[in-house]
């Protein structure tokens, strides 16, 4: 037995070597390519999530459910910032092992993240329904938009850990090296989500409860098909015995490369509520209702140069373990050209045709007028948004976690909250909807300085990357 069991690991670690050696011998740009496309689609599909909730429910129900809708942003990105903790910094850290050939220890961070997201989802749902009216108010509903953010967040709280699950072993998954099967389980609960919707919404006339009720349905089922990559023994990282018990230097290590994502994730929950509550001092719940579109909208946007930050992330991290500084450059520059490509081509459509955007969501006169006021404005500096966001995932991948969080920060705290508490003082509403082009440009020039830094201290280096303890873990 013990001879079967030695075989059966070796068997194992051959496959290992097999299926992500690519990553440091393949041409980069068809690396880029096949690791990226389906990352982009799996997380364009995840956007489709909240973009089918408020297509449908801002044309069945009405600019007020919108609005609701708007004030809910910031307690799904409490959610989101729980699940990215884990799962950025899970699939990042398995990346860098399995590029040193430690595949035991990549196992080992498998089993300690299943751990984390059930524990720490546990806590923070359990919180949140306990407290949900408080925590709405705070997040600036009225009492016009509260039934509306109520009765849709009831309703999704039984599926937040669901997500937490599905979304982070998902970005494991890929980063073990099957980028295709983690597009298609996106896809199949996406898909579940673009039939159940209308059917809650409008069949069953739920109205937006209807649409809290498909997504927990929906993601359910693409968490099964999750799951079950990792049930097979023939998976490069599976499930076993033995993986589960926390170990502390695994959840550190897991914990502070997923940081910066999370980071940035529990900033914007901060900073929706100082939007919200300045869009409502200002311009009231229609403006509330526009800043939910264009948030929804660059969200969307932001989403598709995510994919391609995850499509690079086993790259960079794999070639950085391997000491292969050349290839690491050159999956980071063509890496921030696509990125830059997507929100530059989103800037554009915004501004010069933002009714279109607007009435894809409503058909409220009002509702669209405000919604193109908005982005025409806000949207003015998001055509080099990609670089900044490609560039904190290169500071994820090599480890430098300080680094890729300050970046992360500058954009949504350092530079937009001062201006959200700052311009609307001297410029009402308009001074709203230019903090955001003011910050995106102070953050852009930041991330170019910061990166030209990098690279001319790991050209010093030439080549020979350090490998820190912490990485055999």
């Amino acid at each position: 037995m013990t001879n079967l069991r030695q075989n059966m690991e070796e068997n194992n670690s051959i496959k290992a070597n097999t299926d992500v050696n690519e990553l440091a011998t393949r041409p980069i740009g068809r690396l880029l390519w096949e690791y990226s496309i389906p990352a982009v689609v799996g997380m364009v599909v995840m956007s489709l999530y909240n973009v089918i909730d408020r297509i449908f429910i801002g044309r069945g129900v009405g600019p007020e459910a919108i609005a609701g809708l708007a004030i809910t942003f910031p307690v799904m990105n409490v959610s989101a910032a729980i699940g990215v903790l884990i799962g950025a910094g899970a699939s990042s850290r398995v990346s860098i092992l399995l590029g040193q050939q430690n595949l035991e220890g990549a196992q080992r961070v498998l089993g300690n993240s299943v751990v984390l997201i059930i524990v720490n989802a546990l806590i923070y749902i359990s919180l949140f329904a306990i407290f949900l009216d408080d925590i709405l108010r705070a997040f600036g509903a009225s009492d016009v938009t509260l039934p509306y953010a109520r009765d849709f967040m009831l309703y999704l709280l039984p599926g937040m850990m669901v997500m937490n699950v599905m979304y982070s072993l998902n970005n494991v998954m890929r980063a073990s090296g099957y980028p295709k099967p983690a597009m298609i389980t996106m896809f199949i609960g996406a898909g579940c989500n673009v039939v159940l919707a209308p059917i809650f919404i409008f069949v069953l006339k739920l109205g937006i409860k209807g649409a809290a009720i498909a997504t927990d349905i929906s993601m359910t089922v693409g968490m099964v098909f999750v799951l079950a990559h990792f049930f097979r023994k023939d998976s490069v990282l599976h499930f076993k015995r033995g993986i589960y018990r926390l170990s502390w230097p695994i959840i550190v290590s897991i914990i502070g490369i997923g940081a910066a994502p999370s980071i940035v994730n529990f900033c914007s929950s901060a900073i929706n509520t100082i939007i919200n509550r300045s869009l409502y001092a200002y311009g009231g719940d229609i403006a509330v209702g526009a800043v939910g579109i264009f948030s929804t909208y660059t969200s969307l946007l932001c989403m598709v140069v995510v994919g391609i930050c995850q499509g690079i992330q086993p790259i960079l991290g794999y070639n950085y373990g391997a000491g292969r500084l050349d290839r690491m450059k050159r999956a980071f520059w063509l890496s921030a050209i696509a990125g830059t490509l997507v929100t530059s081509i989103g800037a554009i459509v915004s501004v010069f045709w933002p009714e279109v955007i607007a009435r894809a969501f409503t058909v409220d006169q009002q509702l669209i007028d405000a919604t193109c006021k908005g982005l025409s404005l806000a949207t003015l500096s998001f055509w080099l948004v990609g670089f900044p966001i490609i560039a904190t995932t290169l500071f994820q991948s090599i480890g430098m976690a300080g680094k890729s969080i300050f970046l992360s920060l500058i954009r949504q705290v350092i530079f937009l909250i001062p201006l959200l508490l700052i311009l609307p003082k001297h410029f009402g509403l308009e001074g709203v909807w230019a903090a955001f082009p003011t910050s995106d440009a102070m953050c852009i020039i930041t991330t170019i300085i910061m990166v030209m830094w990098q690279f001319r201290i790991l050209n010093k280096q030439n080549g020979r990357i350090c490998r820190p303890a912490e990485l055999r873990a």
